[in-house]
């Protein structure tokens, strides 16, 4: 396929500088943004965008836990009421987090800043990041962005919350102008089967999601190391580009470095995969991926994708009964290549933590309620698989006045088949069923609580996952943390606590201590292990009952008949 771009230096500037500012006042924000591109090639009437067509999404972001707290709202220099699609307000954290992509043609709202922006998308490479600092750093667009979202401005830049930036750019695809953010367009091309790429590549996969990166790691996205001149692909997008973000007083967050690619439990059922890019991977040259395991070759074959873009390539194991490090190899032959050839893994066991034996005279007089922690949390799952097709293309060739022969100078074409995975979840704690004075879901300290967690996944390829397999539940008494409880699979995604020995009737059951106060008490469970090509599926739970007394209001002194 002829290239219709030429690609154009990309001039980088350092970022995470706090910019002095001389038309716009400096709030003390810092811009974490970078960007690249390059030509734009040519289009068709049919499906054609203009430089300058082009907005910004923001989303106002809590740093301690990454959490939107307002709706994206989009600025932008023009008035596109040409807008007949769009998907929208949903932040790149929401695609992220498993939301679904959802056009709609409802009516396009945005909003004019009185101080225009400066350009965004570059049309040849020459991105004014330092104009696009000042200008998301100024005094005015951060005091406009608290007054559009409902945020108190001073709060805004107290250094609890960050501001989320994604380009948008307004084109016209197969003859409808349409809206989209960088991670919305790689969405988009995957529910069209690269489509919009073939339409619009120098756009939706070149100078829009290079229009914004991070030069250093934050909000769960990784710094961009990648290419800032060449088209991307959709995982890369959707993964890196197409964001940029403002913070403020605090120092960035350090980049995470993670000394193991993947942490499985023991005697798991689990999905490790790479992504593998590079040429194109078609029946006539195919790709074939083999990962060793412990000593055991497992084999990928017939990884197809076509030129310019990639494909997940996975292996179903089961991890030791044993803690153990481990380094699985990543062998490719034919065409592409995998970022990794090696694999760091680590496998744990959270069985071995489980609480003391609470006694009657334990006291906790320095007690405090603590919060329920965040955990990775991720409820769908989306991955996709190329399949190739050979496109017929017959010709003559003539080899004298009456003879010749047809021969087929076809090509492989490729459509795209997408997957999807969905959990549902539910958790529910009740009173221990030998607790003599319990009412309903209230009890006194001291006695025990029986649980149930259930879980499954749903999908469109059933063999590519595993239903949900370890639950593991924290307590307020130590501050969910320190101990914890796994929980017994008792079945196909139903957990219950393990039998306690310190039960007289060896229940299921989780004694609350004796001296805590009353109030609420809440159980915290993480339900994880439920593996997809797209990572792990796992939900973060909590139930309630109510604490009112103790055990010890329970006994009855009396003197000793005569």
């Amino acid at each position: 396929m002829k290239k219709l771009f030429k690609s154009v230096a990309t001039l980088m500037l350092l970022l995470c500088l706090f910019c002095p500012l001389t038309a716009l006042a400096d709030t003390g924000g810092s811009g974490n943004i970078d960007g690249g591109g390059g030509g734009m090639g040519s289009g068709t009437s049919t499906n054609t965008w203009s430089g300058g067509n082009e907005g910004v999404r923001i989303t106002v972001v809590r740093a301690s836990d990454h959490a939107a707290v307002t709706t994206p709202v989009d600025f932008t220099n023009k008035k596109p009421d040409n807008i007949r699609v769009h998907f929208g307000k949903v932040s790149k954290l929401s695609y992220s987090s498993g939301q679904q992509l959802a056009p709609t043609t409802s009516v396009y709202h945005y909003i004019n800043p009185a101080q225009a922006m400066p350009r965004i998308i570059s049309t040849n490479g020459n991105n004014n990041i330092a104009a696009i600092k000042k200008y998301f750093c100024s005094e005015y667009v951060i005091k406009r962005i608290a007054d559009v979202t409902g945020m108190n401005y001073d709060v805004l830049i107290g250094g609890e919350y960050k501001i989320l930036l994604e380009p948008i750019a307004y084109y016209k695809f197969e003859g409808t102008m349409i809206a989209t953010t960088a991670t919305e367009a790689a969405l988009y091309d995957e529910q069209t089967s690269g489509l919009l790429r073939r339409r619009m590549v120098s756009l939706t996969h070149k100078n829009l999601p290079l229009a914004m990166f991070l030069e250093v790691g934050d909000l769960g996205y990784p710094a961009w190391g990648g290419s800032k001149t060449t088209a991307a692909s959709n995982a890369d997008i959707k993964s890196s580009l197409g964001i940029g973000i403002v913070r403020f007083t605090e120092k960035p967050e350090e980049p995470q470095i993670d000394a193991y690619d993947y942490e499985y439990r023991v005697n798991t059922d689990v999905i490790t995969a790479v992504r593998v890019s590079g040429g194109q991977s078609d029946p006539d040259r195919p790709t074939r991926v083999s990962f060793n395991i412990g000593g055991q070759t497992y084999s990928v074959g017939n990884v197809y994708y076509p030129e310019g873009d990639s494909q997940l390539a996975w292996v179903k194991w089961k991890t030791p009964d044993t803690e153990q490090n481990m380094t699985i190899q990543v062998t490719v032959s034919g065409p592409g290549s995998t970022a990794k050839t090696n694999l760091n893994v680590k496998i744990i066991d959270l069985g071995k933590n489980p609480p003391p034996n609470p006694v009657a005279d334990d006291s906790n007089d320095t007690f405090r309620a603590s919060v329920v922690p965040s955990r990775a949390v991720k409820s769908a799952a989306s991955w996709s698989i190329w399949r190739p097709w050979w496109q017929a293309y017959w010709v003559w060739h003539s080899t004298g006045e009456d003879s010749g022969y047809w021969c087929d100078h076809g090509w492989w074409e490729f459509d795209l088949d997408r997957y999807n995975a969905s959990l549902t979840v539910a958790m529910s704690i009740k009173c221990d069923s030998n607790n003599p004075t319990a009412s309903g879901r209230t009890m006194k300290s001291g006695y025990g609580i029986n649980q149930t967690v259930t879980g499954s996944i749903s999908s469109n390829q059933s063999s590519a996952v595993t239903q949900p397999q370890n639950a593991v539940s924290y307590f307020p008494e130590f501050g969910y943390e320190t101990y914890w409880r796994l929980l017994e699979r008792m079945g196909s995604g139903r957990f219950e606590f393990q039998k306690n020995n310190y039960s007289t009737y060896k229940n299921r059951t989780h004694f609350s201590p004796i001296w805590m106060p009353d109030g609420a008490y809440t159980v915290n469970t993480w339900l994880i292990d439920g593996w997809t090509p797209d990572g792990m599926l796992s939900t973060n739970l909590t139930d309630s009952l109510t604490i009112r007394g103790n055990l010890w209001q329970d006994w009855h002194v009396a003197p000793k008949k005569p």
